[in-house]
């Protein structure tokens, strides 16, 4: 096996390559955003495309790693608590490699997110919760069912698989690496993973020491690593009533909280929190832009990129890369986003009402 972030396979922890559970993920593309980037003042914005991952996220990549190398391992029966997009990775994985999983999602998880799990035959438990409920569900499943536990940052293969998106942004740029990375922030693993990742290409020679800076952005109804950054803690306190319809960014509290931190930090970057109505904005205003339909995640990490431009942090002349972690067609959409009622199947009435409106444009 040597496609997509298999072909990093030296550099992975599955040892046995029949055990390898691959449906495609890695390999995403880096793709220049120049009317974004002048919207937003800057000449050199790339966004780098996860959301064109199997399932429409980046969690694949995680989970591609921790299945292989759990079931490498022996695991029969994979257990993890998820806002959404990492539960249907983690089912559709584990159907590939033939084992069983069991998902535990806050009750109201996006309902694609919903119906990917039971499509793929996962358990699926859906808890009157948050995230972190639902870990402690994940947690007694797993003692009193020998289940293997695959929460975030709860065992060390969902990081090594988060860290090809590091690896390959490397690659792309011809082993540089860009001024700034802008990254939506939830549980934090696909930061901890690219900050690993440029320290293992530094230790094999193949970039210097300089890093880019590392820009987290998370919801101002869920922003734990925002309020740390600036209150210059080393841990992130629990997020008291987590709310956000993004539901990638509602954990109130990342097991690798000071991990985010120290990569935030050491880089010289920072962490914006964004209102849900600017990512609802910025969901429609990126599509309007040609860059498809992306997650609300997606959305808040460009309202943040915004903020940071305005604010001095992010510069005209920068490399700036931008990640766009999941595909729109998995979060919610504002009531002005939805399908428009159907119209008559009349001549008469298309000439009266319809054609008017379409010149007029």
């Amino acid at each position: 096996m040597s496609g997509g972030l298999w072909r990093w396979r030296e550099l992975l922890p599955v040892r046995r390559w029949d055990f390898i559970t691959h449906l495609g993920e890695g390999a995403t593309p880096l793709q220049p955003a120049p009317r974004l980037g002048g919207s937003l003042g800057l000449d050199n914005l790339a966004v780098k495309r996860e959301s064109l991952n199997p399932g429409g996220s980046f969690k694949a990549r995680g989970m591609a790693v921790a299945v292989s190398r759990a079931v490498e391992l022996g695991a029969k029966h994979l257990v993890a608590p998820s806002a959404g997009n990492a539960g249907g990775a983690l089912a559709a994985y584990a159907a590939a490699a033939g084992v069983r999983a069991t998902v535990v999602m806050p009750a109201d998880a996006p309902e694609p997110n919903v119906v990917e799990v039971l499509a793929t035959g996962a358990d699926l438990i859906l808890l009157d919760g948050l995230i972190s409920d639902c870990g402690r569900l994940a947690r007694l499943i797993c003692e009193e069912t020998g289940g293997f536990e695959l929460s975030t940052l709860k065992e060390p293969y969902r990081v090594e698989g988060k860290k090809t998106m590091g690896l390959e942004l490397a690659e792309h740029l011809g082993w540089r690496l860009p001024g700034a990375i802008v990254y939506p922030t939830g549980g934090g693993t696909g930061v901890v993973g690219m900050w690993k990742a440029f320290e293992e290409l530094e230790s094999m020679g193949l970039i210097g020491h300089e890093r880019p800076r590392m820009f987290c952005v998370q919801a101002e109804g869920c922003a734990p690593i925002v309020r740390a950054f600036r209150d210059g803690s080393r841990f992130a306190q629990a997020w008291v009533g987590a709310a956000t319809a993004a539901g990638g960014l509602r954990v109130p509290g990342a097991v690798g909280d000071f991990l985010i931190l120290d990569a935030v930090r050491q880089s010289g970057g920072s962490a914006v929190a964004v209102p849900d109505s600017e990512m609802f904005a910025m969901q429609k205003r990126l599509g309007s832009l040609g860059l498809g339909y992306v997650s609300l995640e997606t959305a808040a990490a460009a309202a943040g990129l915004r903020a940071l431009v305005d604010a001095g942090l992010i510069g005209r002349g920068e490399a700036v890369v931008l990640f766009d972690t999941g595909a729109g067609f998995k979060s919610p959409s504002p009531a002005e986003m939805r399908a428009p009622r159907s119209v008559p199947n009349d001549v008469d009435y298309w000439k009266e009402r319809v054609l008017p409106g379409l010149r007029a444009v």
